[in-house]
């Protein structure tokens, strides 16, 4: 069975959302960080005839949870999980978006936390849960197989911000350490721009590189 994730690049900061799908699981999905335009994404899996059986939230910065609200109103029934470090930024969601001069709608109650090493099926795959702090408190990334999503850890040639609040440099340093480990071949999904793979950051990327160079480009 072969896993399908396609980014939908949402809202003013284009985060990406991610929808997850298997030709071989008709009628189902996970819906990974709906940043912005909860409505929009409630369509396009309504026109695909497509109900979540999940909404993952990798961290709770405001272009990754501010079309929650939306999204669940139209599928009330799909749980959302989120690593409890991170229950502070999301209790202050609408704060954040006042910060940018946006009104962002509160994402309501957590339905189930995130902890290191939690395994969620979605049929035959299995998402892996690893805690990775350093951009958030409660930053997680979620293996399956060959794919990773890894929110704003890391990006195609950069990393996550380290100065916004609740941001580690100390930690983001030790959470690239771990994935620095990681086979070369994964397929990197991040929550900011194009794909990319371990290996191609490994040799690119500066902060997994070596070179010298302050923590926090995004």
């Amino acid at each position: 069975m072969s896993l399908r994730i396609e980014a939908l690049p949402v809202g003013p900061f284009q985060a990406n959302c991610y929808l997850v799908t298997d030709d071989a699981l008709p009628g189902r999905c996970i819906v990974v960080d709906p940043g912005d335009e909860g409505d929009g994404i409630a369509a396009r899996l309504r026109a695909r005839a497509l109900v979540p059986e999940a909404i993952f939230i990798t961290h709770a910065h405001l272009d990754h949870v501010g079309g929650v609200a939306a999204l669940r109103r139209a599928f009330p029934d799909a749980p959302v999980r989120l690593h409890e470090a991170d229950f502070p930024l999301w209790a202050r969601v609408v704060d954040q978006g006042r910060a940018y001069g946006l009104a962002v709608e509160a994402p309501g109650e957590v339905d189930a936390t995130w902890h290191e090493g939690d395994v969620v099926d979605f049929g035959p795959h299995r998402f892996t849960v690893h805690h990775l702090p350093g951009h958030a408190p409660g930053h997680v990334a979620l293996v399956c197989g060959d794919d990773a999503l890894v929110g704003d850890l890391l990006f195609r040639g950069s990393i996550g911000r380290t100065d916004l609040p609740g941001a580690d440099p100390a930690r983001m340093r030790e959470s690239l350490e771990r994935i620095a480990a990681w086979p070369a071949s994964l397929t990197l999904h991040p929550g900011h721009g194009p794909a990319t793979t371990l290996g191609e950051e490994l040799r690119d990327n500066p902060f997994l590189s070596g070179l010298a160079r302050p923590l926090g480009a995004r």
